[in-house]
């Protein structure tokens, strides 16, 4: 790495990069057989943070990650935080104006587009952003500006109530859309796969999603009317529609 690192940011870019190789369902066995080593190099060079450009750069181009994401990622990654407790997220399911404004700053609305957009006044938003403050989603600073805490990729707790919320409240009026406006997309693909084929499915979801969480980041400077709010659903399971199941024999097993 290079020496004008200091120590604490080389562990913050290991631990971005073993992050981002754990949501893609990469272990370091894989990564030993891309760079014809053995595992327990690549688990010493983990261990230790030694890692040079070159050998990182293999590693990022494994999982189509650039090094410039990997430091923007870790940059954006330092102090915040991934997924929510379920008292954070209560709290948040409880006032839907404080969700409304917690969404807002984690796509970095400035506090006049908030106010400017919304039926909120300046007094309430002060009030919402304090309260966010307070429960640690972002660092409330003078002018009420703020640094926001949680990063873009933050995953919600499984069975939480963040995720009961969406299934009932969003996901079922997004997928009701006939996705024919512009810029609109919806595609569904069935078929048998190999395991190591779901793997790399999987994987390759997961690449999209860190890429948009760049994305996100990197156009957080322009303003809001240069903005557009997007939708992204990303979703696989095992599952077989009802209409081809009732015709299944008894001796194979379901889904």
């Amino acid at each position: 790495m290079c020496e004008k690192w200091t120590m604490s940011q080389i562990k913050q870019v290991t631990l971005t990069l073993k992050q981002l190789l754990k949501q893609q369902k990469v272990t370091y066995k894989d990564i030993a057989a891309h760079l014809e080593l053995s595992e327990a190099n690549i688990k010493r060079v983990f261990a230790s943070h030694s890692f040079s450009l070159s050998r990182l750069e293999q590693i990022c181009n494994f999982i189509n990650l650039s090094l410039s994401d990997l430091f923007v990622l870790s940059e954006k990654r330092q102090q915040q935080l991934t997924e929510l407790t379920l008292e954070q997220e209560q709290e948040l399911i409880d006032n839907p104006k404080l969700l409304l404004v917690a969404v807002c700053v984690r796509d970095s609305w400035s506090f006049e587009e908030i106010i400017n957009h919304y039926d909120i006044d300046k007094f309430e938003c002060i009030r919402l952003m304090a309260k966010l403050d307070k429960i640690k989603l972002i660092q409330l600073l003078p002018d009420n500006n703020y640094k926001l805490l949680i990063a873009q990729d933050f995953r919600w707790v499984k069975h939480g109530p963040l995720e009961k919320f969406m299934e009932k409240e969003v996901l079922n009026r997004f997928m009701a859309s006939k996705f024919d406006e512009e810029d609109s997309f919806r595609f569904y693909l069935r078929g048998r796969y190999s395991q190591s084929s779901i793997d790399i499915i999987q994987r390759k979801l997961n690449q999209i999603t860190n890429e948009a969480a760049i994305l996100n980041q990197e156009d957080a400077p322009l303003p809001l009317d240069k903005r557009k709010h997007m939708g992204l659903l990303f979703a696989m399971r095992p599952w077989e529609p009802s209409l081809f199941e009732q015709y299944r024999r008894h001796s194979e097993t379901k889904d």
